[in-house]
């Protein structure tokens, strides 16, 4: 998964958004094990506190629980051991909403991610703060 320069390759990086898409459809919180570092910090936002561990992480998994979606993901750039991938969701249920994100990934040398970021964008709302 790390290269021998100490960076993630390219095809770890999509391996690695499979299987965070086969474990958050199937609600498998336990491969948050695998997938995550045990001291990674996940944000949904740049500005939101992180999760911090396992646990946290998959409390915050839970919270979508149930939800039918659909999920398409590419990966932009890789860049030592940082990623930047490029993903669609569309929820099903309860209701439909469709969001635009990008993720800022952060491996460590076991091939997890120690470090995850979001950045989601949706129809409808601003993507600019409002003037006051």
């Amino acid at each position: 998964m790390i290269c021998q320069g100490g960076g993630v390759e390219r095809d770890a990086v999509v391996k690695w958004v499979a299987e965070y898409e086969r474990a958050w459809r199937q609600e498998d919180v336990e491969a948050v094990a695998d997938l995550f570092a045990a001291n990674a910090a996940y944000r949904v936002s740049p500005y939101e506190p992180s999760a911090v561990g396992h646990d946290a992480i998959k409390a915050l998994w839970l919270e979508d629980a149930g939800r039918r979606f659909s999920m398409s993901a590419s990966v932009v750039a890789v860049e030592g051991d940082v990623a930047v991938v490029r993903v669609d969701v569309v929820y099903e249920t309860p209701h439909v909403e469709e969001y635009k994100d990008v993720w800022i990934l952060r491996f460590d040398s076991d091939g997890r991610v120690a470090d995850y970021e979001e950045w989601a964008y949706w129809p409808g709302k601003s993507y600019v703060a409002p003037r006051t």
